[in-house]
């Protein structure tokens, strides 16, 4: 995936954030937890886009 679309789709997705966050009302607490929600995921798409995390859920049986 090319750095500009990269880019552009952390821009998006802070944007998106930032709408929801100023004109969504909702308590303090709900609007930290989205946030952190959303950094993890960001954090983890960044880190297997570029080959940095080999994330597995559960045990995978590998045949020879």
């Amino acid at each position: 995936m090319p750095l500009l679309q990269v880019l552009l789709i952390l821009v998006v997705v802070g944007v998106v954030l930032w709408l929801v966050q100023t004109y969504i009302p909702m308590a303090p607490p709900i609007k930290t937890l989205i946030t952190v929600v959303v950094v993890l995921i960001l954090c983890v798409w960044l880190l297997s886009l570029f080959g940095l995390g080999d994330l597995t859920i559960g045990h995978v049986a590998r045949h020879p």
